[in-house]
Protein backbone atom coordinates (compact mmCIF):
# COMPACT_ATOMS: atom_id res chain seq x y z
CA UNK A 1 0.00 0.00 0.00
CA UNK A 2 1.50 3.32 -1.05
CA UNK A 3 1.27 6.39 1.14
CA UNK A 4 0.59 9.83 -0.23
CA UNK A 5 1.57 13.29 0.95
CA UNK A 6 -1.38 15.15 2.42
CA UNK A 7 -2.00 18.81 3.15
CA UNK A 8 -2.37 19.75 6.79
CA UNK A 9 -3.36 22.80 8.79
CA UNK A 10 -5.77 24.16 11.32
CA UNK A 11 -9.29 25.26 10.61
CA UNK A 12 -8.86 28.36 12.77
CA UNK A 13 -5.66 30.36 13.04
CA UNK A 14 -6.48 31.13 16.66
CA UNK A 15 -7.27 27.57 17.75
CA UNK A 16 -3.89 26.89 19.39
CA UNK A 17 -2.43 28.20 22.63
CA UNK A 18 1.34 28.60 22.40
CA UNK A 19 4.45 29.81 24.19
CA UNK A 20 7.84 30.71 22.73
CA UNK A 21 10.73 28.84 24.32
CA UNK A 22 13.37 31.10 25.78
CA UNK A 23 11.22 34.23 25.51
CA UNK A 24 11.57 35.13 29.15
CA UNK A 25 10.04 38.19 30.71
CA UNK A 26 11.38 40.18 33.64
CA UNK A 27 8.97 38.28 35.89
CA UNK A 28 10.20 34.72 36.66
CA UNK A 29 6.93 33.87 38.43
CA UNK A 30 4.97 34.77 35.27
CA UNK A 31 7.38 32.74 33.13
CA UNK A 32 6.83 29.70 35.37
CA UNK A 33 3.06 30.25 35.33
CA UNK A 34 3.00 30.45 31.52
CA UNK A 35 5.09 27.27 31.20
CA UNK A 36 2.78 25.51 33.66
CA UNK A 37 -0.31 26.68 31.77
CA UNK A 38 0.93 25.04 28.57
CA UNK A 39 2.09 21.89 30.38
CA UNK A 40 -1.27 21.63 32.17
CA UNK A 41 -3.12 21.80 28.85
CA UNK A 42 -1.32 18.71 27.46
CA UNK A 43 -3.33 15.49 27.80
CA UNK A 44 -2.73 11.77 27.44
CA UNK A 45 -4.53 10.81 24.22
CA UNK A 46 -4.50 7.03 24.81
CA UNK A 47 -6.00 7.04 28.30
CA UNK A 48 -9.81 7.09 28.01
CA UNK A 49 -9.99 9.66 30.85
CA UNK A 50 -7.48 11.91 28.97
CA UNK A 51 -5.69 13.10 32.12
CA UNK A 52 -3.53 16.20 31.92
CA UNK A 53 0.26 15.78 31.88
CA UNK A 54 1.39 18.60 34.23
CA UNK A 55 5.08 17.85 33.76
CA UNK A 56 4.88 17.61 29.96
CA UNK A 57 7.06 20.69 29.42
CA UNK A 58 9.85 21.20 31.90
CA UNK A 59 11.97 24.24 32.67
CA UNK A 60 14.84 22.17 31.26
CA UNK A 61 13.15 22.68 27.85
CA UNK A 62 12.15 19.07 27.41
CA UNK A 63 8.72 18.41 25.92
CA UNK A 64 7.19 15.06 26.81
CA UNK A 65 4.77 13.98 24.09
CA UNK A 66 2.41 11.54 25.82
CA UNK A 67 3.01 7.92 24.80
CA UNK A 68 5.54 9.01 22.13
CA UNK A 69 8.73 10.31 23.73
CA UNK A 70 10.73 13.39 24.62
CA UNK A 71 11.72 16.31 22.39
CA UNK A 72 14.33 18.99 23.08
CA UNK A 73 12.83 22.48 22.77
CA UNK A 74 15.30 25.13 21.59
CA UNK A 75 15.13 28.91 22.10
CA UNK A 76 12.66 30.49 19.67
CA UNK A 77 10.73 27.26 19.11
CA UNK A 78 6.98 27.43 19.68
CA UNK A 79 5.17 24.84 21.77
CA UNK A 80 1.46 24.92 21.06
CA UNK A 81 -1.45 22.86 22.32
CA UNK A 82 -4.59 22.16 20.35
CA UNK A 83 -8.10 22.11 21.79
CA UNK A 84 -7.83 18.37 22.52
CA UNK A 85 -4.64 18.77 24.56
CA UNK A 86 -2.16 17.62 21.93
CA UNK A 87 1.29 19.30 21.95
CA UNK A 88 2.77 20.68 18.74
CA UNK A 89 6.42 21.71 18.45
CA UNK A 90 7.33 24.14 15.66
CA UNK A 91 10.97 25.08 15.20
CA UNK A 92 12.15 28.69 15.33
CA UNK A 93 13.36 28.32 11.73
CA UNK A 94 9.95 27.18 10.55
CA UNK A 95 8.25 30.02 12.44
CA UNK A 96 10.59 32.54 10.79
CA UNK A 97 10.51 31.14 7.27
CA UNK A 98 7.12 29.47 6.75
CA UNK A 99 3.56 30.72 6.65
CA UNK A 100 2.82 30.52 10.39
CA UNK A 101 0.54 33.06 12.02
CA UNK A 102 1.26 33.95 15.63
CA UNK A 103 1.03 36.81 18.09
Amino acid sequence: MASAIKTFGTTLTTSLSALVAGALTSNPAQDAADLSAIANAIKDDLNVAHPIMPTAWSQANLLYVPNRGILKVLPGDYVAVDSQGWPILVSANSIANAAWTHS
